[in-house]
């Protein structure tokens, strides 16, 4: 940004002699409206001021009083509302298009200005691609150096907590298989307990499988099952809980996709074109995020 809460797609200088879109936020917020001669009445520190404000967390109501004291007066109109912090809005999503995706991390991971700009510019395509590529771009991956290089983030700052995760993945084979797991018929012994205890195995050595994972004091591991012979499928749910500065999302998607290549292993004889599908996080919680829950326009059909 040229000007601290200006971006650069806005082509605006440091005299300001336009509104950014932090100061629309501010307005917004505030309900009011106001002219570009009433903006332009306000001296530079006062507009400083309100950009200020608007690139803030939260808009606070103090900057109200220099807003008012505009020529002309800026008009009243309802407040609006921020965009919502979690998760971002269809038509946004829709107006992004697959070119430039932005998925609910990515928009908690963003300023609360941000959120605002994009929401801002849903219905202006050409503004929308140029704020998408300033914004959301420009966000680094936080296991990357400056330099581009792997890392594993540092957590030491965070506070412990209470962490709890779940996944889910398929086994998907013929009906007569899912009977003979559930009749405990396979010819190479108990599908189902080889898989759990592969599924807990595999959630406490997560670090060891994937690199840029932290260790965490696991506190407890789950993996349950459910047949389904009439669709030749078995759902494994792994459940992992923790109490870290770090989430356990892998941990629980490793246990679930342990236990259902454990599944494969042990059917392979009757069914070796047996697949294992729809590997997914299912829930979380914990951490900065709160409770997440997948939306039901993220679960494969």
């Amino acid at each position: 940004m040229p000007n601290p809460g200006v971006y650069g797609f806005e082509a605006i200088d440091e005299t300001l002699p336009y509104l950014p879109l932090a100061a629309r936020r501010v307005l917004d917020r505030l309900g009011r409206r106001l002219s570009l001669e009433g903006w332009l009445s306000l001296g530079i520190e006062e507009r400083r001021r309100v950009v200020r404000a608007g690139a803030g967390d939260a808009v606070e109501g103090e900057v109200v009083s220099v807003i008012d004291r505009a020529v002309p007066a800026p008009s009243r109109i309802d407040p609006a509302d921020e965009p919502d912090p979690t998760s971002p809005a269809r038509e946004i999503v829709r107006a992004l298009g697959a070119s430039r995706p932005i998925h609910d991390d990515g928009w908690r991971a963003l300023r609360a200005l941000d959120r605002y700009v994009l929401a801002k510019c849903a219905a202006k395509p050409e503004k929308l691609a140029r704020a998408y590529d300033e914004i959301v771009r420009a966000v680094p991956l936080s296991h990357l150096t400056s330099a581009g290089e792997a890392r594993m983030v540092d957590v030491a700052a965070k506070a412990p907590g209470a962490r709890r995760a779940v996944a889910s993945a398929a086994v998907r084979t013929t009906r007569a298989v899912v009977e003979a797991i559930a009749a405990g018929g396979v010819a190479k012994g108990d599908v189902i307990a080889v898989a759990r205890v592969a599924g807990i195995l595999a959630a406490k050595r997560t670090p060891e499988l994937v690199p840029l994972c932290h260790p965490v004091q696991t506190t407890g591991v789950s993996v349950d099952f459910d047949a389904d012979a009439t669709h030749g499928e078995l759902r494994i749910r792994a459940t992992v809980e923790a109490v870290d500065r770090t989430g356990v999302e892998m941990e629980a998607m490793v246990a679930a996709s342990v236990a259902s290549l454990t599944v494969y292993d042990m059917i392979k004889s009757a069914d070796r074109w047996a697949t294992v599908d729809a590997v997914r996080l299912e829930s979380k919680s914990g951490g900065k995020s709160g409770p997440v829950v997948r939306p039901p326009d993220r679960i494969p059909r």
